[in-house]
């Protein structure tokens, strides 16, 4: 045998056949992996004073889905918004506009209800 066809059928061995090769596929099928785990069972039979109740037990098999494949993580969504300093500011100009806008006895009630006013207001004023 020459080099050449020696050579040859080497490039053809190499080359013709893919299907050798560990851990391909070929494209257009699909693979799938199953999941499952026993889950235990009972049912209660009910009796009559002349033939008593029992407990029928019996464990099946149940298809589960396979953990990291296509599970959804659900993260919870936490508000990072911090209002604390709208909050004082508006508490203190709601505080002061009512002062300043009350007369006599009213502003035993309108100075708390600016600042509670003022401060809510303060607190979406800053990103709450």
């Amino acid at each position: 045998m020459n080099c050449k066809s020696l050579i040859l059928s080497i490039v053809f061995i190499c080359t013709g056949s893919t299907s050798i090769l560990a851990d391909e596929f070929q494209r257009g099928y699909s693979s799938s992996r199953t999941c499952t785990r026993n889950e235990y069972r009972e049912e209660y039979i009910p009796g009559t004073r002349n033939d008593p109740g029992y407990v029928k037990k019996w464990e099946e098999t149940v298809e589960v889905p396979c953990p990291g494949e296509g599970s959804i993580i659900k993260y919870k969504e936490v508000d990072k918004n911090d209002c604390s300093e709208g909050k004082i500011a508006g508490g203190i100009l709601g505080a002061g506009f009512a002062t300043a806008i009350s007369r006599g006895k009213d502003r035993w009630w309108a100075i708390p209800a600016g600042l509670v006013g003022g401060s809510i207001v303060g607190c979406e004023i800053d990103g709450g």
